[in-house]
């Protein structure tokens, strides 16, 4: 990109399903002090592609869209989001239970996923201003100048590839091992791709490719931003870290059940690579402060304010398990959601406004809690 991109700002937000409401509202609680902060580089991956894509893709001012983003998310519905109805919850159950058992018969079975994720998609045409499916917004703002790239990324199941859609004003591509990237305009499918985490959503075909959760194989979360020209990443993660005297606290007390395996295997895959990935950031700069009078080459330090929730949001899931659809909290309990004082999986899939609610006032509570940093780190 062209002009002085040693300060850019870049927002970067990661995965995480329903707890993708935490992000919007610290975002909302970040708007209260910064009406119109510009955000000239968005990125996200998984749930928190759908918040880059609302972002990147509406008018207005900062405190505007995240405060329209965050009316979005209160007043979702877990049935706006995957069917749940008893009907649709029992075909899927029986029917992944039956390829299980059939062996080579069970092609004849053409199920796609544990749930149904129809309404995801009309929600979304819904909510973004889109033509032929294409967000007509993001061109829009990349033609005024408040917007100068987005970027969102799902993995090829295809090719087994991480693929990161880039939409902007004079960018270029990027390839590294196992992922590269693809100027095109942002659609629906591409926000639908990055967003559909494994086995419980249904893979997306995007010209003649099939994807799933962006999460997947992107080793590096933070190197869209980067690659995009960002020298200043704020950073929205939805994973606790744990206090030091509660990291040998046990969530279960028995066998784990499959809710437990599963939940850590998604954390592992969707969650600890940003922190991994942040730490690299963090020796890549203290490396870089070594170089003599500062000749870093191609090689320039970034600036990375990593902020995460102030409890778990696995743990809060335990809450409002009782007021799932009384279909879906069957099936799930028959996963072991209630042999766990963490339900990590649970709160990925977790779409109802209870819970929704709890996340947006816990993200805005943390936002303004930690305004003083957040204030010194977009002023700098």
């Amino acid at each position: 990109m062209t002009g002085d991109n040693s300060n850019v700002l870049a927002l970067v937000m990661s995965g995480g399903g329903a707890r993708a409401a935490y992000q919007v509202g610290f975002l909302r609680g970040i708007a209260r002090h910064f009406d119109d902060l510009d955000l000239p580089i968005i990125t996200g991956v998984s749930a928190g592609a759908i918040n880059a894509a609302y972002l990147a893709n509406e008018s207005g001012t900062f405190r505007r869209k995240a405060d329209a983003l965050a009316r979005l998310w209160a007043n979702l519905d877990i049935d706006q989001i995957y069917r749940v109805d008893t009907l649709s919850v029992l075909r899927n159950a029986l029917g992944w239970g039956a390829r299980l058992l059939m062996g080579r018969a069970s092609q004849a079975i053409h199920l796609k996923s544990l749930v149904d994720t129809t309404p995801l998609m009309e929600m979304m045409k819904a909510n973004l201003k889109t033509r032929h499916g294409e967000l007509i917004g993001i061109p829009e703002n990349i033609h005024s100048g408040r917007l100068r790239a987005i970027a969102i990324t799902a993995s090829s199941y295809s090719t087994g590839r991480s693929v990161t859609w880039i939409q902007g004003r004079e960018i270029n591509n990027w390839e590294r091992a196992h992922r590269q990237s693809v100027i095109t305009n942002i659609h629906l499918n591409h926000i639908l791709a990055s967003a559909s985490l494994p086995m419980f959503f249904p893979a997306v075909q995007v010209e003649g490719n099939w994807y799933g959760d962006g999460g997947i194989r992107l080793t590096a979360p933070l190197s869209p931003a980067i690659h995009l020209g960002g020298r200043r990443l704020l950073a929205i993660s939805t994973r606790y870290q744990r206090e030091e005297d509660e990291r040998e606290l046990t969530n279960i007390d028995g066998y784990p059940p499959p809710a437990q395996v599963v939940g850590a295997m998604f954390n592992a895959v969707f969650l600890d690579l940003f922190d991994n990935d942040a730490l690299r950031l963090q020796r890549l700069n203290e490396l870089l402060k070594q170089m003599p009078g500062g000749r870093y080459g191609e090689l320039q330090p970034v600036k990375l304010l990593l902020l995460r929730p102030s409890r778990d949001l696995g743990r809060m899931a335990n809450e409002f398990e009782p007021s799932l659809p009384s279909a879906f909290r069957f099936m799930t309990r028959g996963l072991g959601t209630r042999e766990t004082r963490s339900n990590d999986l649970l709160s990925l899939v977790m779409f109802q406004p209870d819970y929704i609610n709890h996340l947006l006032d816990l993200g805005t509570t943390d936002a303004l809690n930690k305004m003083d940093e957040i204030k010194q780190f977009l002023r700098e």
